[in-house]
Formats: C-alpha cells, structure tokens, sequence
C-alpha cells in the first residue's frame, strides 16, 4: 500500500487546489453580488433624493412662473389704463380747445385794433401748442399701445418736404432766420404721415433753438436710400446729452430765452423712426450747431398720380346765407361754432341729436343745404347715423361733414365707409370755412 500513497496524495493534493480555487469563485461571486446589491440600493436611495429635489425645484419654478404672471399682467393692465387714460383725457381736452378756437376765431372778426389782433395771435399761438401737446400725448400713448402701425407706400419726397417748407417759413422769418430746403423728385417708401412728423419736428427743434444763421434741409442719396439731413447753427449739443434729448421731457438748453417745449419732439422723431425702421443720427458741434439725419429707403416703384386737390379758397365768399344744421352734444362747442357761423353770414341750427335734429327739420323752411356732426355723440349714437336720419327725414342727400377729437384709425374707417368729409378738432376756422364752400358747390 505504501506504492500507493505517493499518487493518492498528489490526487489529494490537487483536488485541494481545484476546491481552493472553487472556494474563491464561489466567495468572488457572493462579493460581487454583494456589491452589485449594495450599489443598486444606494443608486434607488440617489434616484428618491434626486426625485424630491426636481419636485421641490419644479414647484419653486412654477411659484415663480406664476408670480411674473401675475406681474406681466398687472404691467398689461396698468400700461392700458395709461393709454385709455391718455386717450379719454386727451379727447376731452381737445373739446373745450376747439371751443376756444372757433370762439377765437369769431372773436377776430370783431376787433380792428391793431393791440387785440396782436393779443389774439398770442392766445392762438398758446392754443396751437396745447394743441401739439396733446397730439403729441396721443401719438406717444399709441406707440405704446401698438396701435399705431405704419403705412408704407411709395411717394415723392416732395409730398413732404414742400408743405413743411410752406409750414415753417414764416415761423424762420420772424425769429430772422434763413430757412433753405432743397427741393427733390427723388421716390421713398415710407409712412407720409409719420415721416412728415418727424421731419416736422426736428425742423421745429433746428427753429426753435438757432437764435441767429439758419436751418438747411439737404438730401443725398446713400446707396439704396436717401439721407435727409436738417441742419442748424444753433448751440449745439453736448456729447453726455446727445442720448438723453430723445427720451421723454428732455429739453437742453433751457436757458434760451422764450423758447419753451415739453421735451417730446426728439423722443417721437426716435419712436416713430424705430417704427419705421428709419435710422436716426446726431453730429453736433457746441456752439457751432448740430445735423440730425434721417435714412430713408429709395422706392424702384412709381408714385402713384397725385390726386387733384380742390382750390377751396375759389369759393371763400359762398357761404354767407347758407343754411346750415350742426348736430353737437358739447354745449361749449356748439355755441362757438354757433357763433362763428353766424358771423359768417350762414342761418344756423342746432341740435344734440339726431332725433333732435330731425325735429328741428319741421321748424326750417327749407331744408339744410349742409350738416355739420360731430363723430361721437350721446347715448353711443355716432354722427353719420345722425346725418343718415336728417338725410332721410328731408328726402335729400345734403352734404356732410364729421368733426371729431377721436384721431384713431377706426374714425377715418367710419368717416370714409359713409363717404364724408372730415376735419379733426380742434378745427382750424380758415379750413372749416374753405371746405364749407366747396361743399357748396
């Protein structure tokens, strides 16, 4: 037997190491399930931790959404209380303006002395200003609003340029200035309207702050477009206010003698030229003057053909002994309309309404040659159903007007779907009276 022990413990020997190396498997498994276990859990314990952290900062996110919510539409309202404010008090400002105006006007007609004349240009002057304020007012609560949007078209420079020229010479030739505006046949595409407001203003702005030299208005093409430069020699702008002039309520250079503004004319030059898309550029040198340029895209288009205008002042002296119907439910203004009809010769009556007026017919021996209404009258009634009434009530299509302080859109709309003339208040008497006489005719 002892042949046999050598082999026998060399079997054992190796069946020792196989199950040595069985044991480590077996405990290298188990270690490994172990930590495969272990991971898993902290891994679940991570993915919970993570889970309440995403919740918390979801709620704390939608806490947040809400709050700025909340403030974008208190910011939406207050900014629409602002504009209806804005709006309403400036359409009931312009009310007793234009009552002022026509009673001016009248008031005119009565004096000769060459003292009250004098007097009665300075209180019109003081009333043409108010008047801008509240344009200006208007126009800016507008922009904010976003109901003002440009109409672009093509159309000669010209269309602009020559009836501010016409606008502003007088003006230059009592402050002593030389006013040049060079004349050009050149097309752009733009809003007129806006276009000629900012023009408008930075000739006003050149005017108003050059005491002594002049303002030139020059035009030179850049590329595609056209730069329309107004040149003064006035004092010049500072570089630390160069910014600061086309915000709200800006003025510089306020120690100029009996120059006064409301600081708006440069802030609606910006607003009305970002709208458009018209970039807006300041050179300036102190005391030596300042250029303000605007660029204007050049149109490959044709103008349209200019629409003929009436030569109203033909029929100026036409008017007396019309017989004329004002439908007004503003007390102030009806009498000075009353009364500045009536020193112009024309037989005058006056309702509130349009069934007033209608029952004002029956008193008339003949029926209103023209009417007069306002836009917006009592009760929601709007003056082209009024004038519809009158219209029916006499059998005869007897021509028509509308004034009104509303300057929005949707009153063109209603002027223009009823085909009738309109004249914005405050009514300027020399325009009422020339489009009454063409009227006439």
């Amino acid at each position: 037997m002892t042949m046999h022990l050598p082999d026998d413990a060399e079997d054992l020997q190796r069946q020792i190491v196989k199950l040595e190396k069985i044991n480590r498997a077996l405990m290298s498994r188990v270690e490994r399930s172990v930590d495969s276990q272990f991971n898993a859990f902290s891994l679940f314990e991570t993915a919970i931790a993570l889970d309440h952290q995403v919740r918390r900062r979801t709620q704390e996110l939608q806490h947040a959404m809400r709050s700025i919510e909340k403030a974008k539409r208190q910011a939406e309202a207050a900014s629409s209380l602002k504009t209806t404010f804005v709006t309403s008090v400036g359409h009931d400002l312009l009310q007793p303006l234009n009552a002022a105006r026509l009673a001016l006007s009248a008031l005119g007609e009565l004096q000769n002395e060459p003292e009250g004349g004098a007097l009665i240009e300075q209180v019109d002057r003081c009333l043409v200003t108010l008047e801008d304020l509240i344009r200006t007012l208007l126009d800016l609560s507008k922009l904010d609003a976003g109901v003002m949007q440009p109409e672009i078209r093509s159309f000669e420079l010209n269309d602009v340029m020559e009836p501010l020229a016409r606008e502003f010479a007088h003006f230059a030739e009592r402050r002593g200035l030389k006013l040049k505006i060079f004349a050009t046949r050149r097309t752009v595409r733009s809003d007129p309207s806006m276009l000629r407001r900012i023009l408008q203003n930075l000739l006003a702005n050149a005017l108003r702050y050059t005491s002594h030299g002049g303002v030139l208005v020059g035009v030179r093409r850049r590329g595609d477009n056209l730069l329309v430069q107004v040149c003064d020699t006035g004092p010049g702008v500072p570089d630390d206010r160069r910014e600061a002039i086309f915000q709200e309520f800006q003025r510089d250079h306020d120690d100029i003698p009996g120059q006064t503004g409301f600081g708006l004319g440069l802030a609606i030059v910006r607003r009305f030229a970002r709208v458009l898309g018209h970039p807006v550029t300041l050179a300036s040198r102190v005391g030596r003057g300042s250029t303000f340029s605007v660029l204007i895209p050049l149109s490959a288009e044709a103008p349209p053909p200019p629409v003929p205008v009436p030569q109203l002042r033909t029929y100026a002296n036409r008017i007396a002994g019309a017989k004329i119907l004002v439908i007004e439910n503003e007390p102030e203004v009806s009498e000075a309309m009353l009364l500045l009809l009536e020193r112009w010769g024309c037989d005058v009556a006056v309702a509130t309404s349009g069934a007033e007026a209608v029952e004002k017919l029956r008193a008339l021996a003949n029926p209103p040659q023209i009417i007069i209404a306002d836009l917006h009258l009592n009760n929601g009634e709007l003056g082209p159903d009024a004038i519809q009434a009158v219209r029916r009530a006499c059998g005869k299509e007897s021509p028509a007007l509308i004034v009104t302080a509303d300057h929005s859109p949707r009153a063109e709309e209603i002027a223009s779907r009823n085909e009738l003339e309109m004249l914005r208040k405050p009514v300027r008497p020399a325009e009422l009276r020339s489009l009454l006489s063409f009227l006439l005719t």
